[in-house]
This record gives C-alpha cells, structure tokens and sequence, in this order.
C-alpha cells in the first residue's frame, strides 16, 4: 500500500499545480476583464477608427442585446491580449521544471516571440489592411439606379469583421515560431521545407484569398507577408542547426578532452 502511495504522491503533487496555475490563469482573466469590460466603448471607439477614416460615421445595432455583447466581446478579447502574458508565464512556469537546460534555451525564445509577432500582424491588420479592405467594400456606396444605396454597418457585424483581421494576420505571423517548433521536434527538416517553397508560397496566396475580402490589395498585404515569413524561418532554422552543430561539436571535444 505504501509503494502504491508513493506513486500517487507525484502525479497529486503535479494536478495539485496545475490547478495552482490554471487559478492564477483564471484570475489573471477576470480581473482584465473586468477593468475592459469598465473601458469596453473606449476600445471599441479605437477599433471603429478605421471606419471613420473610410468615411462611415454611424454603425447601428438592430436588436436589443447587441450593443452590450459587443462590448463583452470588446471586453474578453482585450482581456485574453492584456492576461497573455500571465498566462503565457504561469504555463512556462508549469512546463519549466521538468525541462533540461538545453531545452529551457530551446522554448524560451519562442515563447517571448510569440507574442511579439501576434502584435505585429494584428498591427499590420489594423493600419493597413482593414483601411484598404473598407474602402474598397464602402466603394460600392452610391446611386443604383434612382436608389441609393449606403452602408450602415452592425456594431456586432463590424466587430466580427474587425476580429477576424486581427486574428487572421496574428496567428498567420506565428508562422515562423510554428515552423521552427515543427523543425525542433524533428516533424519536418529545413530541407523539406526548402523544398516545399514553392507550395507554401500557392498556399499562403490561397490562404490570403480564403481570410480576407476579395480585393487584391488585403490578399497581397497578407500573402507577401506570409511569403517573407516562411523565408524568416528558413533563415532561423539555418542559424539554430549551425549552433546546434556548434555545441555538438563542443561536447565531443570536451568528452575526448576528459578522456
């Protein structure tokens, strides 16, 4: 009984910390909920810039609950951007422990990049995407014969149009950190993916078509950017098998040293 108990001991002591964790996670996300939720018009007034720059100045809400799940939508979405870090931190910390050394090196940097380039692509959605992707969807504005026709966008139509900008062009720059995580577990060699370039480049044209508006303009601001992207992990994936190559040769010397 006693052996029995002692093989439980661990497995309770790890489910006892993750559940430590997962609380800080779901604490983390409800306290920024709620300081969201309170600022909740403000960020919806800064994601609506686009549309005011594109010349629309009313969105209206055709059923009586929109309005306030919009801004519970506003709200969450924050909430899960501004806790990320928390949250990314208390998995590092779950996670770390039962990592080597080399392997903490190894996460690390993915996980601080992470971020930084889901930022990057919702930047690059909001400043320019979203612009060119409602000019032209606004262009079809005007006179019809003797009718005519405007845009009175829903807030909750806008903000499922605005997120999925933003999300689509964040996680398509994580493209790198997924790519070189595939390469680090041995899924895929840089060779492989040297050799593919040329269906990444029709898939990354494909998926751009799939995730934005049909002008040419957002396809490209999303597809060339993906293209670039794949290249950047190429290029990181030479450099970490150079080190890796490095340090492998560094064991062997320091073994027929001690030797």
């Amino acid at each position: 009984m006693k052996d029995i108990d002692d093989t439980q001991a661990p497995l309770l002591e790890h489910l006892i910390e993750l559940r430590r964790r997962l609380l800080y996670c779901v604490v983390a996300l409800v306290v920024c909920f709620g300081a969201c939720f309170y600022f909740a018009r403000e960020i919806f007034a800064f994601l609506v810039q686009p549309l005011v720059h594109a010349g629309q100045n009313k969105v209206i809400f055709t059923q009586i609950f929109e309005a306030f799940f919009v801004q519970v939508k506003v709200a969450f979405f924050a909430a899960m951007m501004i806790s990320f870090p928390v949250i990314a931190n208390q998995l590092w910390q779950f996670v770390a422990p039962g990592l080597y050394r080399n392997e903490k090196r190894a996460l690390l940097p993915f996980l601080i990049a992470t971020p930084v380039l889901f930022i990057a692509g919702a930047a690059l959605a909001y400043y320019m995407a979203i612009p060119i992707a409602l000019h032209f969807l606004l262009s079809y504005q005007g006179d019809l014969g003797g009718v005519q026709q405007e845009a009175l966008p829903s807030v909750g139509n806008y903000l499922s149009f605005v997120m999925q900008f933003l999300f689509a062009f964040g996680l398509a720059f994580l493209l790198p950190v997924v790519l070189m995580l595939l390469e680090r577990a041995g899924i895929v060699t840089r060779k492989q993916l040297v050799s593919a370039r040329r269906y990444a480049i029709v898939a990354a044209f494909g998926l751009a078509a799939v995730l934005t508006p049909p002008d040419i303009g957002s396809q490209l601001l999303l597809a060339i950017p993906l293209v670039l992207l794949y290249e950047l992990a190429l290029i990181g994936i030479w450099f970490t098998e150079r080190q890796r190559s490095r340090e492998a040769k560094r064991a062997e010397t320091t073994e027929a040293t001690e030797a």
